[in-house]
């Protein structure tokens, strides 16, 4: 679906997406796949597993690692790439010098104070810091808007750069992409997420413009 004029968003198999473009074809790829957790993170936190945000990760069957195909393709359709939650897939990465910490000011203990961001990009490690606690949400992995807008940033995009996601989720990349008039190509493969993440970019893309 052609969302706006420079954000195209389907619902499919990433795979399927991916398999349609050359090599090299997006200039970033920005993704935050699976990490596989499991109940682990609905119901491994004491009192937080009667949260709302527990709650959403117990009601979907989509916490599941990619596999190797899925790196060997993601490497092959973008020249540089962004992943967050870098710890659960180093051995899919090679080594790198731009690493980032994403400081969530969290401080509950028995949640992540931190996440990991591997980069492509041959750039001094750095610390970006953001809150991340509202559960006012549809996705349990919902970022703030200002989490894709500082990776630009980081990641120095042009406007019109071809930016590649292949878990949209809540669609919080797709309204930073509409800010800085970047090119997303985006999918979500459960049709819930997807049908609520195209009804946020649109009120929210309709709002900025």
């Amino acid at each position: 679906m052609k969302v706006t004029d420079n954000i195209t968003i389907t619902n499919e198999c990433n795979m399927e997406l991916m398999a349609r473009y050359p090599d090299n074809h997006f200039d970033l790829a920005i993704v935050d796949p699976p990490y596989g957790l499991g109940k682990r993170l609905s119901d491994g936190g004491g009192k937080l597993k009667n949260t709302p945000m527990a709650a959403l990760y117990r009601d979907k069957d989509w916490d599941i690692l990619p596999t190797k195909e899925y790196w060997i393709e993601l490497f092959r359709v973008s020249k540089n790439q962004v992943v967050f939650g870098a710890n659960y897939f180093l051995e899919y990465l090679p080594n790198t010098r731009g690493f980032v910490c994403w400081d969530k000011k969290q401080a509950m203990p028995t949640l992540s104070a931190c996440e990991l961001v591997w980069t492509s990009l041959d750039k001094p490690a750095k610390i970006m810091r953001k809150s991340s606690t509202d559960l006012n949400r549809f996705h349990p992995t919902q970022k703030p808007i200002y989490i894709y807008e500082w990776m630009f940033k980081y990641c120095k995009t042009e406007e019109g750069d071809r930016i590649l996601d292949t878990h949209l989720g809540s669609g919080s990349i797709a309204i930073a992409c509409h800010n800085y008039k970047l090119d997303l190509t985006a999918c979500e493969l459960d049709k819930e997420y997807y049908d609520a993440s195209i009804k946020r970019i649109k009120q929210q893309t309709a709002q900025t413009t």
